[in-house]
């Protein structure tokens, strides 16, 4: 599978009993497909995946299936769990349901060394055989995907992509040198158009949820009309937006809260984590007004 495109880290809406909204689920996936969202991640932490027990993210992935219906990519996120048999578990459904991908990322909190976290990776790669998105995020697992890492899962043909997800600027030269077999996925979003700039074709994104149009804006003319000039503009109108989700220390709070004002229902993010107060929410709202004025003046 090659990545080239939007692919929405989709959250998971909640009741205000923090049951699954599946309503609000369905018409948020027929919102950003409409869009014109080139795929949709599921289960990843965006999704507050680590607050869901394994029996609600297997039924996470059956109802996606269905909602989707095939209409963009589908791939399954396998990571926030602690024991690999998990992890196997969950990629395993993703098999059944015949998911586009799965998305492997380094066990939370056990540190393991660059082999030991590789043979785990390739032994969820051995029991799913399906396309790999790899998601490179030290800063919540303490673990990065170096060199090491990196040549080990190499061995296998389904690692086809990275979501590079570290805020390390010097790993998109690195990655785009010596790994031609993996696509680069930016996974930082303050620092989405340094990697389309380097050639990167794709951008796992938590803002889609709510903001899809200026994203895939970006996407278009930095990938496919290779018109920089215009894709700084673009980005220049975004970049507040983006600095505040990656900066603002309550990333996922925020990107619920982006959904609301797309009268979606997002429902409270699951503890430990607490909503955003009123002058978080109305100085994101400022945000998202200005950006989405200025992307509309851009032709």
């Amino acid at each position: 599978m090659k990545f080239n495109g939007i692919y929405t880290a989709l959250i998971t809406p909640f009741n205000q009993d923090f049951t699954i909204n599946e309503n609000a689920y369905a018409i948020l996936i027929d919102k950003i497909i409409a869009e014109g969202v080139h795929g949709i991640v599921v289960a990843g932490s965006t999704g507050e995946n680590y607050s869901q027990t394994l029996e609600e993210r297997i039924h996470l992935i059956n109802l996606s299936a269905k909602l989707i219906n095939k209409r963009v990519k589908l791939i399954i996120g396998t990571g926030g769990v602690l024991r690999i048999e998990d992890s196997i578990a969950l990629g395993k459904k993703a098999k059944e349901i015949r998911a586009d991908a799965i998305m492997i990322s380094s066990p939370p909190y056990s540190v393991p060394t660059s082999k030991e976290n590789a043979l785990s990776s390739l032994a969820i790669d051995k029991a799913t055989n399906l396309p790999i998105l790899l998601y490179n995020y030290p800063g919540r697992t303490s673990v990065n995907m170096d060199k090491e890492y990196l040549d080990i899962i190499s061995e296998s043909k389904n690692f086809c992509a990275i979501k590079e997800s570290s805020g390390e600027i010097s790993r998109i030269e690195f990655l785009m040198n010596n790994y031609s077999n993996i696509d680069l996925c930016c996974g930082m979003d303050d620092q989405a158009f340094d990697f389309f700039k380097a050639g990167c074709k794709s951008w796992v994104c938590a803002g889609s949820n709510f903001s899809a149009i200026a994203h895939i804006k970006l996407w278009k003319a930095c990938v496919i009309e290779k018109d920089f000039k215009k894709g700084q503009s673009v980005w220049d109108a975004m970049k507040p937006l983006m600095i505040n989700l990656e900066q603002g220390g309550k990333f996922i709070q925020s990107i619920k809260y982006g959904v609301d004002l797309k009268d979606i229902e997002a429902g409270p993010p699951r503890s430990p984590l607490l909503p955003l107060d009123e002058k978080e929410k109305n100085d994101l709202k400022n945000i998202i007004n200005e950006m989405n004025n200025k992307i509309n003046q851009i032709d």
